[in-house]
């Protein structure tokens, strides 16, 4: 099992979201895969306000960032209609991965934290380089 790393200065950025009916079992608890779905939730926003586009990547430069590593620790439940924060930091950044952490939060209570590794490649999956232009997007400070 993967350790989550410890959080390290980086750009972040904050998010919010409700639980929705449908993430719950019937007991109003979170299903915990959905967990993994709001750390999504969180990087594509911090993608977005570092300026850093997926869709560009993806379709213009066809370079890819699939998860090579994640985990999550759960310290509470997350509920129906509650409404949680998600803030996603990046940790890592080198020219071939990225590595973001991940702390989800209602009303400022931590209920699982995390973090998720992404791998450049190409569509064929060979290994890629994140252009420089992305890589300096994603470390800039906001």
């Amino acid at each position: 099992m993967s350790k989550t790393p410890e959080p390290q200065a980086g750009p972040s950025h904050e998010t919010t979201l409700r639980v929705r009916y449908a993430e719950t079992d019937q007991g109003g608890v979170a299903y915990h895969g959905n967990y993994f779905a709001w750390f999504e939730v969180g990087r594509a926003a911090l993608c977005r306000a570092q300026g850093f586009s997926y869709h560009r990547m993806e379709t213009e430069l066809g370079i890819l960032l699939p998860v090579a590593d994640c985990a999550c620790r759960f310290l509470k439940s997350a509920l129906y209609d509650d409404v949680l924060t998600i803030r996603a930091t990046i940790t890592r950044l080198t020219r071939r991965t990225v590595t973001f952490q991940y702390r989800v939060s209602r009303e400022g209570e931590t209920l699982a934290t995390g973090h998720t590794t992404h791998v450049a490649v190409h569509r064929d999956n060979s290994p890629a380089s994140l252009s420089a232009a992305a890589q300096a997007a994603l470390a800039k400070r906001v």
